[in-house]
């Protein structure tokens, strides 16, 4: 017992450092909420009706950045679902066989009935040693959180949380207000900055505070910009920060735009179909986090549905190691429109001829 008092002080202590971040962000903005209404606002402007619409102004997207803000932080990261674990009778089977194509047979047996279609980069079957599960797709272990995080996008210090399936519309709403507060507050106290250069305000303490709320929220703008651009980029094109560095292999192999099913499609799995909630901080993603149209369900799902191309199908079925499983019924959806996955043809296409060849698998643990 004695060993685990330290240790547990330490993970305390840890913990504890990790909202360091938090609150320097909350101290900001407590900062700038004195700075804005009280010094700028109700000190400094003349005019009253300027003083009103920016004071509604200022807190209609200072309610949506922290409402987004608290949502990003204190939504739990969705883990694997029960049927991705390993039994207490498989474990053990797993440990006593020596490392190979043995453990490789354990792994793909388990898998047969489980939607996953990415491998690791030698071709093998993602499996986490730590939480002893097959990984789904999209899913990574944080050595933060020590636990595989669905649709893993990357672990945030600025809001101690992981950012993936279960809160990745909470971060963009978050960046997009938080990027707009700043906005704001640079657009309306510009002029009163000016004022500061050029004698035009008296000499109290709120000058001080309006110059450097200015260069804060300009610093922060800045900064918010180009993080916030990067990560529309990746809603575009369906990617992770994680598959942005590193592309998913699929069994035809590597493939960045194996998720992407076009612009609107790929909007709406992050987003939802109603578009009356996309702007506010609720969850509404599609799907359950643990699989996700792909290039090859969809290459299944059209020829399975053709009658020349029934045999193809049955083929390509046949010479997978896991059988396609059906999608849930928000994620399947977005394959029955008329216009779909013209961006990865070219990529299906290829897998087709690929696909045809298993190569031998070793296990590779991603951690």
């Amino acid at each position: 017992m004695a060993p685990s008092g330290p240790s547990s002080v330490r993970r305390r202590c840890r913990r504890c450092l990790y909202w360091i971040p938090v609150l320097f962000i909350s101290i900001i903005v407590c900062w700038s909420y004195y700075a804005y209404v009280i010094q700028l606002c109700i000190v400094t402007m003349d005019n009253i009706a300027e003083k009103i619409l920016c004071l509604i102004a200022y807190h209609f997207f200072l309610l949506h950045f922290v409402w987004s803000y608290w949502k990003t932080i204190f939504t739990l990261p969705m883990n694997p679902a029960k049927e991705f674990h390993l039994s207490y009778s498989d474990k053990e089977l797993l440990e006593r066989e020596p490392r190979g194509e043995s453990q490789q047979d354990i792994l793909r047996r388990l898998a047969k009935d489980l939607p996953v279609y990415t491998r690791t980069m030698s071709g093998a079957i993602r499996y986490c040693d730590r939480c002893q599960l097959v990984k789904p797709d999209r899913c990574h272990h944080c050595s933060v959180c020590d636990k595989c995080i669905l649709k893993m996008d990357h672990h945030c210090p600025w809001v101690n949380n992981c950012v993936g399936f279960s809160n990745y519309k909470f971060f963009l709403l978050f960046l997009a207000y938080s990027l707009l507060y700043c906005l704001f507050i640079v657009a309306t106290d510009l002029q009163y900055f000016v004022k500061f250069w050029t004698n035009g305000l008296p000499d109290t303490q709120a000058k001080f505070h309006i110059m450097f709320l200015f260069f804060a929220a300009a610093m922060f703008s800045v900064s918010l910009s180009s993080l916030f651009g990067y990560h529309c980029w990746l809603v575009c094109k369906n990617r992770s920060t994680l598959e942005a560095f590193r592309a998913p292999v699929f069994r035809h192999g590597t493939d960045k735009n194996g998720f992407s099913l076009g612009f609107s499609k790929n909007l709406r799995q992050v987003f939802g179909d109603e578009k009356k909630y996309w702007l506010l901080p609720v969850f509404t993603s599609l799907g359950d986090g643990c699989s996700f149209p792909t290039c090859l369900v969809n290459q299944d799902l059209e020829q399975a549905s053709t009658p020349t191309g029934a045999n193809t199908a049955t083929k390509s079925i046949e010479n997978h190691p896991f059988p396609a499983k059906p999608l849930r019924e928000s994620q399947s959806h977005l394959l029955t429109d008329s216009q779909s996955w013209n961006e990865n043809n070219g990529n299906s296409e290829k897998g087709k001829l690929a696909g045809m060849s298993n190569p031998g698998l070793t296990i590779e643990n991603e951690t």
